[in-house]
């Protein structure tokens, strides 16, 4: 006969209907890394990990079979091949591009292994299978948006090097951002380091990375999105997203700051007052409309605009008559072809040829690309893919870092609203797109500043950290920094020089909670039943405050994994474990002269075991996964599956009196410390 403990609905009067709704399906996408190279610390401290965290946590609450989790190496932009010439050139590397990114590519792969990134597809958008899905996706969107009117041929200025006569693609060509207030260290043809898009012809003191010199400008013709068209419709997109309680204040108030009228800021300074107030008004007599703000306490003025075109011309009137300035950030064409050789062919369109896509676009829709993918290798039709993005029961999450929110927050929605029409052309009309729900995380700091590959502080790989700890170690850590709150600096000790010999590794903080006090609760509990109760958990009834705690924690845990606040998780984690051990240390005291008690403790240190396993399996697989494994519960899936959370260890056994768990070896450690510390 089977014993239970009754449900905690029926003996905790703390639990509540008023529980978070999960969606019935998920997709789950990361950031997609340039294959350019392999993975710092930043890819996966600052999106992989907590996205990898999401996909497991959604696993065991919604079910493996309704969750996705996708992404893939970027393999193209400027980045990449700007760096495979500089290479060649050097000579360290010789073969193809694609032998370049198929090398970046696996050791990518190899990185995310190696951290237990349990991601269904890591695809690439330029190699195999993936790459010919991609190119059908890609010339089934720019002819969506095309046919449905929101594409315009639009010949800009684009940078050229007369010496080595060549247009120059986006990393050849470095300046300053002209957004005003940008701190970022460089800005490219287009776009700066930190995100902010601009015409080219903003750029300031703009020189090519090949001859040294300042380009010329040729002119070019290219299809852009008509973005500034979806103003409306994305001030409304962000409103909803305000009044989402699982929205991270980092998107929404990014995305404001796009949403703003075009302006221009220039210094009241660079010249005589009345001259400059003069060329002002010379710009308004030109037939330009805006209103000017001069404000007393700033050192610059204001030129607002009601329109991109209009602000673009008022810049060249300005600029004529040598007044500098800098704009500010707002919605401009939003490019989706260019003329670089290294891209996706983008299809003849009104007779514009011999076009590329530019890898920001398609990279936008390259995870519906990898969806496809993943269901056609299991055997699926890849267009069933509109069963999970055009379907009201699924939700798509996305996982990026803070410089990329124009492009998923902007950019894409605005796309996928445009692909909403009828167009005959474009296999999106099987059903709407769902509007991807950002997960923005600040910036991941190294040493309190912040790191690029291509910028003066050189992160470390990924791969060098596993040198000094566990994934689970850092897994941990990383989810414990609280970047959704705002940038937290990456401080491991065996990296920093200027560390203290008597400070404890910051990065071994949550990792701590695991490989001390998780092991020794565990331990206490298997060797005690080896001890005294042959090896058998006692049956009977969980007290009812380890029951009211354990529903308390669970349910704190749920709302927190809505809100996608994992800082909260492992706080919560560390408070409930690290209380199961002052438990267990204080009432086996009690205990020393009262066998009933101990069976008592047994039993309710196991309930509390087995619910700190299922908290934390999305944290630290491996550790839990070998828990279930020495409680003797083969059905693994059932042991972490929130169906089940509300249940005692006894119902996972075919009979409670009968069961017993593995053999518990001395100085047994479920979650190991990495060999490196062990003589610290």
């Amino acid at each position: 006969m089977r014993v239970t403990t009754a449900t905690y609905k029926e003996k905790v009067i703390c639990l509540t209907d008023n529980r978070p709704v999960f969606p019935k399906r998920a997709i789950i996408t990361a950031g997609m890394p340039y294959g350019n190279k392999e993975l710092h610390f930043g890819h996966i401290g600052g999106v992989f990990v907590h996205a990898d965290f999401f996909a497991r946590f959604l696993r065991d609450r919604i079910g493996k079979e309704n969750v996705i989790f996708v992404s893939g190496t970027d393999c193209y932009g400027s980045p990449i091949s700007e760096n495979y010439r500089k290479l060649c050139e050097d000579g360290e590397f010789s073969g193809s591009i694609e032998d370049f990114i198929t090398q970046n590519h696996e050791k990518q792969k190899k990185a995310l292994d190696d951290y237990l990134i349990d991601i269904n597809l890591f695809a690439a958008s330029g190699l195999g299978r993936a790459a010919d899905i991609h190119a059908e996706m890609s010339e089934e969107v720019i002819k969506g948006l095309h046919d449905n009117g929101f594409l315009t041929k639009i010949t800009t200025s684009q940078f050229y090097d007369p010496e080595f006569n060549v247009l120059l693609n986006g990393r050849q060509v470095t300046g300053q951002c002209p957004i005003e207030g940008c701190q970022s260290d460089r800005g490219y043809a287009d776009e700066c380091s930190l995100g902010h898009q601009y015409m080219p012809s903003d750029l300031l003191n703009p020189k090519s990375t090949l001859s040294g010199k300042k380009p010329e400008m040729r002119e070019v013709a290219n299809w852009y999105f008509n973005l500034e068209d979806f103003l409306p419709k994305l001030q409304e997109w962000v409103d909803k997203l305000e009044q989402d309680d699982n929205i991270r204040p980092l998107l929404t108030q990014t995305l404001r700051e796009f949403l703003r009228p075009p302006v221009i800021y220039i210094k009241k300074d660079q010249m005589e007052f009345d001259r400059l107030m003069s060329v002002i008004d010379g710009v308004k007599a030109k037939g330009f409309s805006f209103e000017t703000e001069i404000p007393e306490n700033k050192p610059s003025l204001t030129l607002s605009f009601n329109s991109l075109k209009e602000r673009e011309g008022a810049a060249g009137v300005l600029s004529a008559a040598g007044v500098r300035f800098r704009t500010g950030k707002t919605l401009v064409p939003f490019r989706i072809t260019g003329d670089t050789e290294w891209g996706v062919s983008a299809p003849v369109i009104d007779g514009l040829e011999n076009q590329t896509f530019w890898v920001w676009p398609e990279s936008l829709w390259a995870p519906i690309s990898f969806t496809k993918t993943y269901l056609e290798q299991t055997g699926k039709d890849f267009e069933s893919y509109t069963d999970w993005w055009c379907d009201s029961d699924c939700e798509i999450y996305q996982f990026i870092g803070q410089d990329n929110i124009y492009f998923y927050g902007l950019a894409e929605p605005a796309m996928f609203m445009a692909l909403q029409g009828k167009s005959p052309s474009s296999k999106t009309k099987n059903g709407q797109l769902k509007m991807p729900v950002p997960v923005a995380n600040n910036h991941i700091l190294f040493l309190d500043k912040k790191a690029s590959s291509s910028g003066k502080v050189k992160p470390p790989m990924a791969a060098e950290l596993l040198d000094y700890y566990t994934p689970e170690q850092l897994r941990a850590h990383f989810l414990g920094l609280g970047l959704g709150i705002k940038s937290v600096s990456f401080r491991p000790k065996p990296f920093n020089p200027n560390a203290p010999e008597s400070e404890a590794d910051p990065a071994l903080k949550e990792g701590n909670v695991l490989t001390n006090v998780f092991n020794r609760v565990a331990r206490s509990c298997f060797y005690t039943i080896q001890q005294y109760c042959d090896g058998q958990i006692p049956v009977g009834e969980v007290g009812a405050d380890v029951l009211k705690e354990a529903g308390e924690t669970i349910l704190a845990y749920e709302m927190y994994a809505y809100k996608h606040e994992f800082y909260a998780i492992m706080n919560l984690l560390d408070v409930y474990i690290r209380n199961i051990n002052k438990q267990w240390s204080r009432r086996m005291k009690e205990a020393e002269a009262d066998p009933s008690l101990r069976e008592q403790i047994l039993i309710d240190s196991f309930h509390m075991l087995r619910v700190a396993a299922v908290l934390t399996h999305p944290v630290a697989p491996l550790g839990t996964e070998l828990t279930c494994e020495y409680f003797g519960i083969k059905d693994k899936t059932a042991f972490f599956s929130w169906d089940n959370i509300f249940k005692t260890v006894y119902d996972f056994m075919d009979d409670p009196k009968t069961h017993k768990p593995l053999f518990l070896e001395p100085k047994f450690d479920f979650f190991e410390k990495h060999s490196s510390q062990l003589f610290i």
